[in-house]
C-alpha cells in the first residue's frame, strides 16, 4: 500500500480501528458498540464518518440488523501500516533506525535472541514468497 498523508486517529477513531482491525468480518455500528461498551453509538458513528473520509475505513456492505439495512465497515489499512506510519511521523525515522538504535541501547541476551528469532522466521517468510 501506497504512503498517503493521513490525518492522525482521536483516541475514539483508534478504539474503533483497534475493533474493526481484530474482527475477522466487517462490523456494523451496534457491533461496535457491543464490543466497546464504553463507546455510545453517537460517538462510533461520528468516528466511521470520519474514519471514511480519511479513508482509514470503507463500506463493505449493506447488511440487514433485523429488519433495518445498515452499512458494515472494514478497514483500508492494516494495523501494521497504521502504526509504521504513525511511527515514521513520531520519530522522524524509518522502523529500521529505530530498532538499530534500540540494539545499541541497554539490551539483554535473551532480548537480542529473541530478536534474532523474530528476524530468522521473517527471512523463512519472505523466501518463500518468492
Amino acid at each position: 500500500m501506497k504512503k498517503q498523508n493521513r490525518q492522525k486517529l482521536t483516541k475514539k477513531q483508534l478504539e474503533v480501528m483497534k475493533i474493526l482491525w481484530n474482527s475477522p468480518t466487517p462490523m456494523i455500528a451496534s457491533n461496535i458498540e457491543k464490543e466497546n461498551p464504553s463507546l455510545n453509538i453517537n460517538t462510533i458513528q461520528a468516528c466511521l464518518r470520519a474514519l471514511i473520509k480519511a479513508e482509514y475505513i470503507k463500506v463493505a456492505d449493506i447488511v440487514y440488523s433485523g429488519t433495518v439495512l445498515t452499512r458494515s465497515y472494514t478497514p483500508c489499512i492494516s494495523k501494521e501500516d497504521y502504526f509504521n506510519e504513525s511511527f515514521e511521523d513520531i520519530v522522524g525515522s524509518s522502523p529500521f533506525s529505530f530498532c538499530a538504535s534500540l540494539i545499541d541501547a541497554e539490551t539483554s541476551l535473551e532480548e537480542l535472541d529473541q530478536l534474532e528469532q523474530l528476524i530468522a522466521a521473517k527471512k523463512q517468510a519472505l523466501k518463500k514468497e518468492k
